[in-house]
């Protein structure tokens, strides 16, 4: 069936569809990813996002369900190359065809990536539509010039748990799957909030001895406080930070009080909280193969990275220093508070897709929460 993807900026691009049919709208970004496709779906940080693979065929690994990170798919759309319909992999239970169509996401492939790519990195993000059903290109442009922008929209709260829940699973280990570990062997007990967490960032927070009680984004901080916790954990997400105003003075209720940890939009809201301003990128930094400074050791690592904002360290003044930096375009990749047990990375340590070089960063957690017992 053919498809069309055009974006808000005049650029058409004929290709061909897979997935569910219909038409979707969404800002077209690019992940530059090898593997990993099935992580990169079932992340909630791409709700409102079309997202195109720089690698060139998809599909070939399957789809299984140890790999998913969330309870669904919240993209918009998925663009690819080349779509391969016949997967080779002992761990594959059904084709990434099948899997879209259950979860209602249009997907398209037989367009030109590379094309896309450059044109989103020279003009930068933009809004844009895939249809299986209006191929007129003047009438597909008006509807994706027609698209709210991703700034200034509140998406965590469309991804974030209903209720507060507990979360024993461990990571994965070949031949085993996931442990579910007994609560009583953890030493430290963390509260995470949800703005759209996915799951290995709560098996990595196991690993490393943390009792887990997952929390809805609009969880009162002084409830929080009530389970004692050793610790707060700000996740990832979709979407601006700047609206969730709720949410940033929820944080600032613990300044002082607990170490806290964030991630990605966890990171970004904290900085907020700390009295400081976020900035939204060209077309943002999305993927698994990007380098990443350690501000405290000077060491390089690689790092998986999904995200439209960045803090704007400036804005901080002297209230926290450069944590993290990124080697590619120098911005903010993490902070610390000068004076408190407060730290923060853009980047995602989970590393689910992506290398494992920043999981040390649970570890430094869990040492923050020792010393502030």
């Amino acid at each position: 069936m053919k498809a069309i993807l055009a974006l808000a900026d005049g650029r058409i691009f004929e290709g061909k569809s897979f997935g569910a049919g219909g038409e979707v709208t969404g800002e077209v970004v690019f992940n530059t990813a090898m593997t990993g496709y099935q992580e990169v779906l079932t992340d909630p940080s791409y709700k409102g996002q079309m997202v195109t693979m720089t690698y060139t065929q998809i599909g070939n690994t399957g789809i299984n369900p140890e790999d998913i990170e969330s309870r669904g798919l919240f993209l918009s759309g998925f663009i690819v190359r080349e779509y391969l319909d016949f997967p080779s992999n002992f761990r594959s239970t059904m084709t990434l065809d099948a899997y879209l169509k259950e979860h209602g996401v249009v997907g398209i492939h037989g367009l030109d990536t590379r094309a896309l790519t450059r044109h989103l990195r020279d003009k930068g993000a933009q809004n844009g539509i895939i249809s299986t059903v209006d191929f007129d290109h003047a009438s597909l442009v008006a509807k994706a010039r027609a698209i709210p922008s991703m700034a200034g929209l509140d998406l965590a709260s469309g991804v974030s748990c209903d209720k507060p829940y507990h979360w024993t699973e461990g990571a994965w280990k070949l031949g085993e799957g996931y442990p579910q570990v007994d609560p009583a062997t953890l030493k430290y007990k963390v509260v995470a909030y949800d703005f759209g967490i996915k799951y290995n960032i709560l098996r990595c927070l196991v690993d490393a001895g943390c009792d887990v009680t997952v929390v809805p984004a609009t969880f009162p901080a002084e409830e929080a406080m009530a389970m004692n916790p050793d610790g707060i954990f700000l996740s990832n997400g979709p979407g601006d930070p700047e609206p969730l105003l709720a949410v940033q003075q929820e944080i600032r209720k613990f300044i002082g009080k607990k170490p806290i940890f964030g991630i990605c939009l966890g990171h970004q809201l904290l900085g907020l909280a700390l009295g400081g301003k976020t900035v939204k990128l060209p077309f943002g930094n999305h993927g698994s193969n990007l380098p990443v400074m350690d501000m405290s050791t000077r060491v390089v690592e690689i790092t998986s990275q999904n995200h439209g904002f960045a803090v704007d360290l400036a804005s901080l003044g002297d209230v926290a220093c450069l944590g993290h930096e990124n080697l590619n375009d120098q911005t903010v990749e993490g902070i610390s508070h000068c004076t408190l047990p407060i730290f923060s990375v853009q980047h995602h340590p989970e590393a689910s897709p992506g290398p494992h070089d920043s999981q040390y960063l649970f570890g430094r957690f869990v040492e923050m929460m020792v010393q502030h017992r």
